[in-house]
């Protein structure tokens, strides 16, 4: 297997595993029949599917400093970084908007919102701001400012449109619940919006009707979540961490432009020389402690909920992911698992789904809406008084070969394991060439 020396490989199998459970979750053979913890929370509250949405953010914000560091040590300018986050941007959301008119093109009913949408943003809004100010303390504030300014929003700003007897009824936990599915000033916000489009680019729609998991207004905690992950790549480039981690340190001579980002100083550099492995990763442990505490302690004022983004569920989200990246940190760039026999077996499909996950994802997007749209006779599982009715591909393969008695959550897990695995082969491909796909 061809090395990747070049990357951070325990941001890789992060971002490998994260990807891949995105499409497990997304891609059930029923969603009638899925387990708890492989489907979304209905609104309070959280399953490990939740998290997943968080976590590849928060690789996100950490492949931004990543990016950052090997383009500044190349010499290229802040103006010419920026052009290439907005032309990046730019593409992931065109590519978003083809997925959504695929393949039928009925422009009048597209999507604006949506996963990709979501990367597209955090990813421009953090790395602007990384190129404005790379120095821990400072995305940590305007971190704070984003969690805290979305819940006074959410909490003290009435809800135009209600039906209420005065202003002050408007206001949420008066007449209406904090977190009302409907009756929020983020859904409120996503109307708004939606009619905007409607009226001007004549299409849109949003995916529960009256609001959206990936709205405007929820957009601004997701950006504090990618800075966070911003933060932690910024800890962990100091020098301890690169004398252990995979990705090669930058030259003496070339590392003065990369500085900048969080003030180093020859100082820090001394002072940093007494730091281990083991103290890095207890300090990303006892950071996710501090953000469970966080969540825990906002969640009664501020519900954990993912469809709306909330503060608290930052927080929480966070935490496991700076525990999954202390994990990987140390089995993969401390612990070296990958060059061992079985270790590297074990971290290969998280690699080969890592190197190239925007791809992995809008190839299995594609695959899905290719396999609904086309139609084929249903056969007598699936329609036994008409066997001749059409049904989908996905559908009928499903049925004929994964659910021939009945749907379970077992054979609908096994389905979706085994489109995920299906995944893996086209980025397998690339990866033994070594093409990272770039956008």
């Amino acid at each position: 297997m061809p090395p990747a020396s070049s990357r951070v490989l325990s941001v890789d199998v992060l971002r490998g595993l994260t990807i891949a459970f995105m499409i497990l979750v997304n891609d059930p053979g029923d969603w009638q029949h899925t387990y708890t913890q492989l489907d979304h929370a209905t609104w309070n509250g959280f399953t490990l599917t939740d998290l997943v949405f968080p976590n590849f953010l928060f690789i996100v914000g950490a492949s931004i400093i990543f990016s950052l560091e090997s383009r500044l040590a190349r010499g290229e300018s802040k103006r010419s970084l920026a052009l290439h986050m907005m032309r990046r941007a730019a593409i992931i959301f065109a590519i978003k908007m083809f997925l959504t008119a695929y393949p039928h093109f009925h422009l009048t009913h597209l999507r604006i919102f949506g996963v990709l949408t979501r990367i597209a943003l955090c990813y421009l809004a953090a790395g602007l701001i990384c190129l404005v100010t790379g120095r821990k303390r400072t995305l940590g504030i305007i971190v704070a400012a984003l969690l805290v300014g979305y819940w006074a929003l959410m909490r003290f700003v009435p809800v135009p449109g209600l039906a209420v007897a005065s202003v002050s009824d408007a206001i949420p936990t008066h007449a209406i619940p904090i977190l009302d599915p409907e009756h929020n000033l983020a859904a409120w916000l996503d109307r708004v919006f939606n009619a905007f489009t409607l009226r001007v680019l004549h299409t849109g729609v949003l995916y529960n009707k009256t609001h959206d998991p990936e709205g405007l207004l929820s957009t601004l905690p997701a950006i504090a979540t990618t800075l966070i992950g911003c933060i932690t790549a910024l800890y962990l480039r100091r020098p301890e961490a690169l004398a252990y981690s995979s990705r090669p340190a930058i030259p003496e001579a070339r590392a003065q432009r990369f500085r900048y980002l969080d003030g180093v100083t020859e100082e820090t550099l001394r002072a940093s020389a007494l730091s281990t492995p083991a103290r890095t990763v207890l300090v990303l442990i006892a950071s996710a402690l501090i953000l469970f505490l966080g969540g825990r302690l906002w969640n009664p004022y501020f519900p954990v909920n993912k469809n709306l983004w909330t503060s608290s569920y930052v927080l929480y989200a966070a935490g496991w992911s700076l525990d999954l990246l202390a994990a990987c940190y140390w089995f993969i760039d401390v612990r070296r698992l990958n060059t061992q026999p079985v270790g590297k077996w074990l971290v290969w499909p998280w690699l080969v789904f890592g190197s190239n996950a925007i791809t992995a994802f809008v190839l299995s997007n594609f695959i899905v809406e290719t396999m609904l749209w086309i139609r084929v006779p249903a056969g007598a599982l699936i329609y036994p008084m008409m066997p001749s009715m059409k049904t989908s591909a996905w559908l009928w393969t499903y049925r004929h070969i994964f659910a021939r008695q009945h749907s379970t959550e077992l054979t609908s897990l096994a389905f979706a394991l085994t489109f995920t695995a299906i995944c893996l082969i086209p980025n397998w491909l690339l990866w033994r060439k070594k093409i990272f796909l770039k956008i």
